[in-house]
Formats: structure tokens, sequence, C-alpha cells
């Protein structure tokens, strides 16, 4: 049921199932799956309370997989270390615990559930035999990768995670390897901001939907002292939830720095969207696309040239008012 106080998103995974799998102390009463059921109104969002032993949790897993046959399955934590193992299944992992042996070493005695669990249980004791088995079953991590798998996984990783810390060994076997700005929980602003992008990257994929292109020339983004221009977040992320967004710089040939302070620059201002989504070239009209927002437009370019910082489109404001004035001609900003 969609929601006029929160911020939603009807088309995102419209009929499918998401399937949720909550860290360690956690429950599926977790603040995290009402977040998403609320995000995505029309996908059905399932969670399971999981077994304090892992084996238990990970058998319980793979029959709810075989009896609901998920769309999609997000794991956080010591859940997104469970859903790699969860092979052929579209799956993201928020800060995967890769180690949860060693990540729940410095827990050991009687321990509390931070959310209700449906059995009543309350409290329960990490012991050296519990580390163990932990550590045993992260072994397994990582078994049942093919090139094919590897297109199946994304992983989300806080850039000020102060509890896991596993992006080098994630990207050692997959290559969607996706830093955000945040740390090891799954807040709204890190739901919306950065996983709900990679939601849709896979929702789209599964529907083969191809999105209009808006191209945004890298110069249109920051001012002559490298911050972001005014209003370009905003407009960014209007145009993500009905566009395929890309960023276009210049490969100048002699400044090999450059490309890496433009992905520099795009990670720490965009994060998470843009992964993938940078375009280096010195030929803008070889692009094929909709849309080229630039302040110096190639008037061969095959789609629209807007021109940022013209008297039509001054600032981002014009911008964001032209591409709402569109309306039903393309696609109504809601």
């Amino acid at each position: 049921m969609e929601n006029p106080y929160i911020k939603q998103y009807p088309d995102l995974m419209s009929g499918k199932k998401v399937m949720y799998v909550h860290g360690f102390m956690s429950s599926a009463q977790s603040g995290t799956v009402k977040l998403l059921q609320d995000c995505m109104p029309n996908a059905q969002v399932i969670a399971e309370d999981l077994p304090l032993h892992p084996e238990e949790a990970m058998q319980l897993l793979k029959n709810l997989c075989d009896t609901e046959k998920p769309d999609l399955i997000i794991g956080s934590s010591m859940g997104g270390m469970f859903t790699e193992m969860l092979y052929g299944y579209d799956r993201i992992l928020t800060n995967p615990a890769f180690r949860m042996g060693d990540t729940m070493s410095s827990s050991t005695g009687k321990q509390v559930f931070q959310n209700p669990r449906k059995d009543g249980v309350q409290e329960f004791m990490v012991t050296k035999g519990l580390i163990k088995e932990y550590k045993d079953i992260t072994e397994h991590c990582f078994e049942g990768i093919n090139e094919e798998e590897k297109q199946h996984v994304y992983g989300l990783f806080g850039d000020h995670d102060p509890i896991v810390h596993t992006y080098d060994l994630f990207l050692e076997h997959y290559p969607h390897a996706i830093k955000f700005h945040g740390e090891h929980r799954l807040i709204d602003k890190v739901v919306h901001h950065y996983l709900i992008p990679v939601i849709r990257w896979i929702d789209d994929k599964q529907n083969g939907k191809e999105r209009p292109i808006v191209y945004i020339a890298y110069d249109a983004l920051h001012d002559a002292f490298d911050n972001a221009t005014s209003s370009m977040h905003k407009a960014y992320e209007m145009l993500l939830e009905y566009y395929q967004v890309y960023i276009v710089a210049s490969a100048p040939t002699n400044q090999h720095d450059y490309i890496t302070k433009v992905q520099t620059w795009v990670e720490d201002y965009l994060s998470a969207p843009a992964f993938n989504h940078i375009i280096f070239t010195n030929q803008k009209n070889l692009l094929y696309g909709d849309y080229m927002i630039d302040p110096l437009p190639d008037d061969n370019f095959m789609g629209t040239n807007i021109q940022y910082g013209s008297d039509e489109f001054k600032t981002w404001e014009e911008i964001i008012t032209f591409f709402e004035r569109l309306g039903d001609n393309n696609i109504l900003f809601s």
C-alpha cells in the first residue's frame, strides 16, 4: 500500500518477491524489513528469524528460497555472508561479514537480540563453540562462483563501517564492489540513496527494460572550486528514478591524473549510483542517447542538447523544470 508520508517507489520490483536476510543479533522484525516494504509497496518482502547456529540458518534460507523463489535477495552483515552462498539468485550484499567468526569473537558471553523474535527468545550465549561454527561456515563462502554468478551479485560497503571490512575480499571474487557513504547499518539514507539505485538496475535487467539515457558532462556537476553545483544532487536523484544517467568527462591523452581526479570526485559526491556509469571520451558526438546536459554541447550529438549555464538553463533548477514539463510526452516526475 502506498504511503503519502514517505518516499516510495511503487514500480520498483512490482509484483516480485524480495527476500531480506538479517544480521547477527537481529530478526525479521527489524526496522529494515519495514523500510524495504515501505519503499517498494508493490513488492512482497519476505524475511524470517534466523536460527543462532549457522548450519541451521543456512538450511532455513535454502528451504525458503526453494519455497518462495525470490526475485532478489538482500543480506546485511551476517545476512550478507549467508546471502553470498545462495547461488543462482540476484543478490545484494551490504557490508557482508565474510569473517563472521572473527567479527563476533569480541562478543562472547550473554547477548540480547536487538529486535523481537517469533520464538520469544531474547537472550543467547556466544561461546567459543559457536564462534568456531561461524568460522567453519565462512570457509564455504565463494565456493559456487562462476562467470555467470559474478553478474548476479552486488556488494555495497560503507566507507565508515566500524565493524566489517571485507571490500577487498569481495572484490577478489566479484566485480561489482561498490562503496557508499555510510556506516554498518541500513539506515533510511543508505537505502534511499544507495541501495534503491542498485535494486533498480537489477529490476530493469530482469524486466528487459531500457530507460532513456541522460548524459551529464562532468563540468556541469562542479564549480570552479570543485564543489557540487547548486541543486545538482536534487536533479541527479530525480533523473535516476526514470533515466539511465551517465557522467561524461574528457580523456586528455597527456593528463592521466585527470581520469583519476574525475573518478574520485564522482565517487565522493555521487557515490554508489554512479558506479560503472562514467564515460571518458573526447568524441561526445559518438555517444548514443536521449539527452546531454553540458556547458559546451556538441552540435553533432544525436539527442537533445541542454546547455547548462545558458540563459534557458542557467541553473539545475531550470533543468529540473524542463524534465518535469516533459509530462506524458516522456517521463513525468512524481
